[in-house]
Order: structure tokens, then C-alpha cells, then sequence
């Protein structure tokens, strides 16, 4: 049993390796940590290697058995073992043997702690979970290591990107489809490994938004995995219903429908029984439980090409802290999943009241709620604004105050069943900002393309007679890094 937790040979011997030849450690401390080693003395003499190191003082067995003193840490003994011990070439296969050791002492000591947090202290199952959830990740993360990549090795992989985006052709799609083609335009699609955040003030149809994407992708066949904090499965359905349809949302919500459109329905439904739509609407989710759950759902679906999250405000933190802090585990966690699963993460966002003070209401960076870390961890960051909807606010503000002076009111305002509605590129760190134009039909909760195709993007120092673009009719902000 306690050979398959450490192995004090390798280890002496991955320390002699060091003692003998010092340039190794550069590399050896890149991949090993102190507690790797399992000998508490072993874990002295790597730590006063390491302090060496940072010192610039030679590694060898005076300057060790100096600092050893120092902390009263020094062992006879053991240095002598070291010493004797045969210093190898391949380091690597020792490592990934110390390394592995380390991995099961870790994982035992979790088994410890669940029993602790579980009979102990009669934690309750959901805290438990979410203790062990957090302690395994942190495990899992410390135990991984990764080299750095070199000029031809990078060189191959971008060749190999630039031969693929050829055997395309002109599709002007590079990631995840956005559902929009103007929209496509502009981002080339949601790419592997972004954190895209879908930002705007309450009513403005960024839940519709999105699903219009989800939409979108089910009919293509490509899974999607929906993280619904507000909304129940069943309404999420329902809207998605509607936009395939073309049947009003409350039409569908009650029934209220003539031969044609119920065969219209049977038709959807039959689709959406082999979609690959997989909906959470368990309402309070932290970053761990999200993470443990995309894992694993990504695992058994490996076809699930993107993740939604509605909406990010209303993710549960992690302890006490500040609320500022827990967004920005929250933001930090959601990005590196999307790395680490290799597809889009997209997060509806909540943007601050203080906007509708502004003549102009059009949102910006600074109005997402929390936006520092949000802002600095997302890829791209897109706004949806309808000014119909502040028109009609601000008819309904008249209308109280005219009724309050006990005077007539003549409605000016005439509602639409379709609006005008943008889609304002806020940042995208590998490409142009701008506008997008689409048209929000009211009774379907559906966005559609605008008729006939308008862009608009903003214009910010590009050179274009030193820059290989072809600019067309539009003008193209820089990317925001």
C-alpha cells in the first residue's frame, strides 16, 4: 500500500540529479513542487534549493547544508543519502513518478476530508459537495504542468489553422455560429475557448437574443448545453417553440391555436425530440457546481459545442466575501472553462441602472454591473438595445404624470410589432467593434436579420495603406486587446 504513495529512491535520486548537475533545477522547479516529495527532510533540502536559487547562490552541498542550518532543518543522514545516491539522465520519467505519487497522497487526504466535513461536523450534503468539488479542482490544477511552446512548433499549428481557413473557402464563419450572418461578419463566430458576454438592461431581449443563437445551432444538429437561473426549462421551450413556428409566445402559452399552427407545433416537436438541448434550471449555481456539471456533461456529449450561462449575477459566490470578488471568481472560472473545454462560454450579464440617466442610453463598458473583472476576462462583449423600449418607458412616465395633474392624455406613441434593435460590438479582442442591425419581433420573441443588410462599425486609426484589408463599404475599428 504505501509503495504505491511515494518512492523515497526517486526521490533521493531526482535530488542527487540536482546536487550533481544544478542547471537541471531551472527546468525541475517549473514542474515539481515541495510537497510533491513525500520525506518532510526532502522537502526541506528541495525548499532550500529553491531559496538558492532565488538568492543566485550555487546548489550544492555546502550552500544547502548552510541554509539547512539556518531554519535548524539540516539531517545528516539523509544529505548523505542523497549524496550517495546515483544522479540520473532522464528526469522526466522520475518526475512524472514523483508527481503521480503526490496526485494519490492528495486525493487519500480528500478521502480524509470527506469524512471529516460528512460525519464530523455533519456539514450538509450540498456544502459537502461543493467542499470536495473545490478541493479536487485545486488537486487537479496543481498537478498539471505545462512546457512552453517554441517558435516551430507554434509555426506548424497556425500554419495548420491558415491551411484549414482555405479549405473553407469564403465562409467568413470560424467559430460557433451566431445565428446572425452580419453578426458572423463581424466576429467570424463565438471561437473556441471565448468567454463572450451578452450584456443589457432588463426587457432589452437578451435571454431572446441568445436563444435565437441556441436555436440556431440545434437545427445545424450541434449540442448546447443552457444554464437557465431564471427561467424554467419548460418557458425556455416555449420561446423556442415560438421562434421555430412563427406561433405568438402567448398563443402557445395557452393553447390558443387554429389547425394549421398546431401541425406547425407537432412539426417542432418532433424536431426538438432529437435535439441536442440540454437544459439546468436548478435557479442557484456556484462556479464549482457549474464546472463540475459542463465536465461532465461535455464528456457524455462530446458533440455540445457551446455552454450559455442566464444570467451571471445570479450565480451564487463561494463563501463570505466582497460581491465585487466573487463576480470576479465567477468571470475568472467562466473563462478558464472555456480554455480548458475548448468552446464558447457565453454569460447574459445585468448592466447598471445609472445608463438610463444618460440622454444617450446606448450601453458601454463601464455599465456592466461589477464590469472590471467581467471586462477583462471576456473575448467579446456584445450589447442589446431596442430604443423602443425607453420610448414607451417614457410614454408611460407622461401618461402617470398627466393622470396626477388631472389632465387629458393623448398617447403619441405607437406600438410595433417589430423594432428596431442593435447589437453594438462593446469589445472583441480579436476583432472590430461596431453595430449590427436586426429587427426584434415582439410576439416571437425573435430577432431576425435586418432588411435590407445594414453595419455599422466605428473607425479608429486604421492605416489602410499599410494594412492588407480590403475595407469595402465599412469602416473597421481595431480589435481591443
Amino acid at each position: 500500500m504505501q509503495d504505491n504513495l511515494y518512492n523515497l529512491a526517486f526521490e533521493r535520486s531526482i535530488l542527487s540529479s540536482i546536487v550533481f548537475e544544478p542547471q537541471q533545477f531551472d527546468e525541475l522547479s517549473v514542474a515539481l513542487k515541495k510537497d510533491d516529495f513525500y520525506l518532510p527532510a526532502h522537502q526541506d533540502i528541495y525548499t532550500a534549493m529553491t531559496t538558492l536559487l532565488q538568492k543566485d547562490q550555487p546548489i550544492d552541498e555546502e550552500f544547502i547544508k548552510k541554509e539547512l542550518i539556518k531554519i535548524k532543518k539540516f539531517d545528516e543522514q539523509v544529505m548523505i543519502e542523497i549524496l550517495s545516491a546515483n544522479p540520473i539522465s532522464n528526469t522526466k520519467a522520475y518526475v512524472d513518478e514523483i508527481k503521480d505519487k503526490s496526485l494519490k497522497r492528495k486525493l487519500l487526504t480528500l478521502t480524509t476530508e470527506i469524512k471529516r466535513v460528512t460525519v464530523e461536523e455533519e456539514l450538509p450534503s450540498a456544502e459537502v459537495v461543493d467542499i470536495v468539488e473545490k478541493k479536487l479542482y485545486e488537486i487537479t490544477q496543481d498537478n498539471q504542468t505545462s512546457d512552453f511552446k517554441d517558435s516551430p512548433q507554434m509555426t506548424f499549428d497556425t500554419m495548420e489553422y491558415i491551411k484549414e481557413m482555405k479549405a473553407r473557402g469564403n465562409s467568413v464563419l470560424v467559430g460557433v455560429d451566431t445565428g446572425f450572418h452580419e453578426l458572423n461578419k463581424m466576429t467570424t463566430g463565438f471561437g473556441k475557448g471565448d468567454l463572450v458576454i451578452i450584456a443589457a438592461r432588463p426587457a432589452m431581449g437578451k435571454t431572446s437574443f441568445v436563444l435565437n443563437t441556441v436555436n440556431s445551432l440545434i437545427m445545424q444538429g450541434k449540442g448546447v448545453a443552457f444554464f437557465s437561473l431564471e427561467m424554467p426549462a419548460e418557458q425556455l421551450m416555449l420561446r423556442l417553440l415560438s421562434i421555430q413556428t412563427s406561433i405568438p409566445l402567448q398563443k402557445l402559452r395557452v393553447g390558443d391555436m387554429n389547425d394549421d399552427q398546431w401541425s406547425s407545433l407537432n412539426g417542432a416537436i418532433d424536431k426538438m425530440n432529437s435535439a441536442k438541448l440540454f437544459v439546468d434550471d436548478q435557479g442557484s449555481i456556484n462556479i464549482n457546481q457549474l464546472r463540475s456539471k459542463l465536465r461532465k456533461l461535455k464528456n457524455q456529449h462530446p458533440e455540445i459545442e457551446i455552454a450559455v450561462i442566464d444570467y451571471l449575477q445570479i450565480m451564487s459566490g463561494i463563501g463570505n466575501q466582497d460581491r465585487h470578488i466573487q463576480v470576479s471568481e465567477i468571470s475568472r472560472g467562466l473563462k478558464m472553462l472555456a480554455r480548458e473545454l475548448e468552446m464558447p462560454v457565453v454569460a447574459l450579464s445585468q448592466l447598471n441602472r445609472g445608463l438610463e440617466s444618460r440622454n444617450d442610453k446606448r450601453p458601454m463598458l463601464s455599465d456592466i454591473r461589477e464590469s472590471g473583472s467581467i471586462e477583462q476576462d471576456a473575448d467579446i462583449i456584445l450589447f442589446v438595445y431596442r430604443d423602443d423600449v425607453y420610448l414607451y418607458k417614457e410614454e408611460k412616465e407622461r401618461e402617470k404624470a398627466a393622470k396626477n395633474e388631472g389632465k387629458e392624455f393623448v398617447s403619441e406613441y405607437i406600438e410595433k410589432e417589430e423594432e428596431d434593435a442593435e447589437i453594438i460590438i462593446g469589445k472583441q479582442r480579436n476583432g472590430p467593434t461596431g453595430h449590427v442591425k436586426l429587427v426584434f419581433q415582439k410576439k416571437l420573441t425573435r430577432f431576425v436579420e435586418a432588411q435590407p443588410k445594414a453595419i455599422e462599425t466605428t473607425y479608429e486609426h486604421i492605416d489602410t495603406r499599410s494594412a492588407n484589408i480590403d475595407m469595402g463599404e465599412s469602416s473597421i475599428a481595431m480589435p481591443t486587446l
